[in-house]
């Protein structure tokens, strides 16, 4: 099996990705996750600054039977492994990106992927919810801050509190908009998370003792 490469996302400067690797000494990790063909692989290659690392391969007959493409027949690559992407924070901390593969036959992969996860994206595509739901319960089972992104193609069928009804999350679980496609839109969501990452840790500090 052979890993494919991205173009260079437009502005990266030549030497980019030498200079980074030397200079970066801190990681956090953040996992995408969600359905088959949900948009995963995209939302990573449009936020990642370098050529994100992609283990697609071509669909083949093989996976008929197996793979539900039905609700994504102009799909013609699916992700056997994970995506990986990297956006730079300052000069030594570095944002690693992991995009899971959508497949019921590569969930046993996300276990090991959530290892060490600061927290993850929950992507969705509203025409099928139903295939968001084995991401969130894993990541209530690891106990991963998460959000919901909604990525929109085009007018939304359904309001964000009726995806969340769906979904069966509680309030306290952040939704947003997204296009996986734009960068700007992607970035977006990753702010979203660091956000709820920083009010998740501001309330569960214990308050220091005034006696």
């Amino acid at each position: 099996m052979h890993s494919r490469t991205s173009d260079r996302p437009e502005g990266a400067q030549p030497g980019q990705d030498a200079q980074l690797s030397q200079s970066a000494s801190d990681g956090l990790k953040i996992v995408v996750v969600g359905g088959f063909g949900v948009g995963k692989t995209t939302m990573v290659r449009s936020v990642s600054e370098i050529r994100p690392l992609s283990t697609e391969e071509t669909m083949t007959q093989a996976g008929v039977g197996i793979d539900d493409a039905s609700q994504v027949r102009e799909k013609t690559t699916t992700t056997v492994a994970f995506d990986f992407g990297r956006i730079s924070l300052d000069e030594q901390m570095v944002l690693y990106l992991f995009g899971a593969p959508g497949q019921e036959r590569f969930w046993f992969l996300w276990d090991r992927l959530f290892m060490g996860t600061l927290g993850a994206v929950v992507l969705v595509d509203t025409n099928r919810v139903s295939d968001s739901w084995y991401a969130i319960d894993r990541l209530e089972h690891h106990g991963t801050p998460f959000i919901v992104a909604r990525n929109n193609f085009g007018e939304p069928k359904h309001t964000l509190e009726e995806v969340r009804a769906a979904l069966d999350l509680s309030p306290d679980i952040p939704m947003v908009d997204c296009d996986a496609r734009e960068r700007e839109s992607s970035k977006a969501v990753l702010i979203a998370l660091v956000r709820h990452l920083y009010s998740l840790s501001t309330t569960s500090v214990p308050r220091e003792s005034t006696a």
